[in-house]
């Protein structure tokens, strides 16, 4: 957020807070993905360097592939043209993150994906973070009473897998470079810049079950 708004925020709340309750209810019904993905768009259309790598991080954080990134820039073409596309693949390439390397994202597009039970609920004790195995991939799982937040358990950087020992508290640090994320949203906290990758998940009939 810029020292301007943060500006108006503490001049004009009551002002400043009619603008954002706006936001939010006009995002409501949409997905958290796709929610990120506009809200992407808007920040390349303004070319806000700031906002945008926030939100390119949110959506990454939600769910959104690389690819699906570079769809969401292409389609809106029409409104930011080339120059504003190039302005943000820029920023993505500064930012470095894994994901977007030409090696990887061109990849043959993966299997479609279907629901897969994890575990009963009541095996993920409330506040903290569960290492789990299914059908040979890692998983981090962190409960916040009836929320549940699944995560590959693969360090975005090197593709490290992290493991169980390396949790203290919500605190998860890969081994290989110390790169820490915090479980309960899966930001990065020290020395990176990409978050964990975000598996879609519900819960059915007591049942974590999560989409891949």
């Amino acid at each position: 957020m810029s020292d301007a708004l943060n500006y108006l925020i503490k001049t004009r709340p009551e002002t400043i807070g009619h603008y954002f309750a706006f936001l939010k209810e006009s995002g409501k019904h949409l997905d958290p993905k796709t929610r990120n993905l506009i809200s992407v768009i808007s920040k390349v259309h303004s070319q806000t360097d700031r906002g945008f790598r926030q939100y390119l991080g949110r959506a990454l954080r939600e769910g959104s592939s690389p690819m699906e990134v570079l769809d969401a820039l292409l389609m809106a073409f029409p409104i930011l043209g080339l120059a504003k596309i190039v302005w943000a693949v820029d920023i993505i390439l500064d930012m470095n993150i894994p994901g977007f390397a030409p090696d990887v994202i061109t990849q043959l597009t993966p299997a479609p994906g279907k629901w897969r039970d994890l575990m009963a609920t009541k095996d993920a004790p409330d506040g903290e973070v569960t290492r789990a195995e299914h059908e040979g991939r890692g998983l981090f799982i962190y409960r916040d009473k009836k929320s549940f937040q699944v995560y590959d358990s693969h360090c975005p950087h090197q593709s490290t897998d992290i493991p169980e020992l390396a949790v203290k508290g919500t605190v998860l640090t890969c081994p290989k470079h110390q790169w820490q994320f915090e479980a309960k949203s899966g930001d990065c906290i020290k020395k990176g810049n990409s978050p964990l990758k975000r598996i879609e998940s519900k819960v059915v009939k007591g049942r974590l079950m999560a989409f891949w």
